[in-house]
């Protein structure tokens, strides 16, 4: 069953006028190491790489259903690679509080995420879906 989705469409001119304002400020209160590790890695396309990650924190707190609110914060979304390559999230704090919240007893939640970018839009689309304990997915 699925028990949300979100979807953001981020400016990455927005994300790069940040991080010229900002600087680590921004960094720190948005992203987690791993993200910036991967974006210092991309140099020229830096922002883009923040700002495909920032869709995909908001996206996900739009389908968990409470925005940047009770207790879900920019750091507790972390966007990650599964083995195969595919972006996932790491959560941790009042964002995996939220999901488990939401997700049925005798379920585990599955969050399925996809990003693309075209300058100057960076897009996020987030499911969560809740797997019943024992079948395969």
């Amino acid at each position: 069953m699925i028990l949300g989705t979100g979807s953001d469409l981020c400016n990455i001119e927005r994300i790069q006028a940040s991080l010229d304002r900002f600087g680590t400020r921004f960094e720190n209160r948005a992203f987690t190491e791993a993200e910036m590790a991967k974006a210092d890695r991309r140099p020229h396309t830096r922002a883009a790489t923040l700002a495909k990650r920032f869709a995909a924190k908001e996206a996900f707190s739009k389908a968990v259903g409470t925005g940047f609110k009770a207790g879900v914060f920019l750091k507790d979304i972390g966007v990650v690679n599964s083995p195969s390559g595919a972006p996932t999230l790491a959560l941790t704090g009042g964002a995996k509080a939220r999901l488990d919240a939401i997700t049925p007893d005798g379920h585990v939640a599955k969050v399925h995420l996809t990003l693309t970018d075209d300058h100057p839009w960076a897009f996020a689309m987030v499911i969560i879906e809740a797997l019943a304990v024992g079948k395969n997915g």
